[in-house]
């Protein structure tokens, strides 16, 4: 009988902590809202979801979803939020890792944000980037001039990026300064990369990494050459 029953709670322990590690795997209730608002509202449009379509498609109450986030356009918010995290992470973040000490690194850093930006747009996982290109007008104008702040310190990165690439072409080449202003220049690609999520297929002819290929050798011949 005590055999019987100290194998009965060592089984119930492995089977509590099976469970508690099946809990922790579980995604964060806020991240998984915003994963799921994201698809919904790349899918359908903001204005065409509601609350208690998000709240539906998390098999949540409205109340269940009201306790994390207060409206929907606090979720957007958040969702453009993180779209802005993923680029500073995964663009400007790398892009200043790059080693100053090597050859032709102003065009080498600029090359890389280009093949990086493209693959942020381009990338399935990152919803959050395809609704804010595309949502950013339907948020309240206090919560829009904060993600407008942060594109512009965006855009000013990659200026700033065009601004050192001129310099180094015209000093290389002992060449007039180019008649395309590193704002003009900036303006341009990042509108031109922006654009992709209108148009591109997946299944369709232009791979990705054709895509970097031929848009920075529309650039480098066009805006800095």
């Amino acid at each position: 009988m005590l055999r019987e029953t100290a194998v009965e709670h060592r089984r119930e322990h492995r089977q509590e902590h099976r469970q508690e590690g099946r809990q922790d795997l579980r995604p964060e209730p806020r991240q998984e809202i915003l994963r799921t608002a994201a698809r919904l509202f790349q899918q359908r449009g903001y204005d065409a979801t509601s609350m208690n379509d998000v709240a539906a498609a998390l098999k949540l109450s409205k109340g269940g979803l009201y306790h994390h986030f207060q409206s929907k356009d606090e979720i957007l918010f958040h969702i453009m939020s993180h779209a802005m995290q993923i680029t500073e992470e995964r663009v400007i973040n790398v892009v200043r890792r790059i080693d100053a000490a090597r050859v032709d690194v102003t065009e080498e850093r600029l090359r890389t944000l280009i093949r990086l930006h493209i693959q942020a747009v381009l990338s399935p996982e990152d919803r959050e980037i395809t609704v804010m290109l595309h949502e950013n007008h339907p948020l309240p104008p206090a919560l829009r001039r904060k993600i407008n702040a942060r594109k512009k310190d965006y855009l000013h990165f990659v200026e700033h990026l065009i601004a050192d690439v001129q310099r180094d072409a015209q000093r290389k080449r002992n060449s007039p300064p180019s008649p395309v202003t590193p704002r003009a220049a900036a303006l341009a690609l990042v509108g031109m990369i922006n654009w992709i999520y209108q148009w591109y297929k997946p299944e369709g002819p232009l791979t990705g990494e054709a895509l970097v290929q031929q848009y920075t050798e529309i650039f480098f011949r066009g805006a800095v050459g």
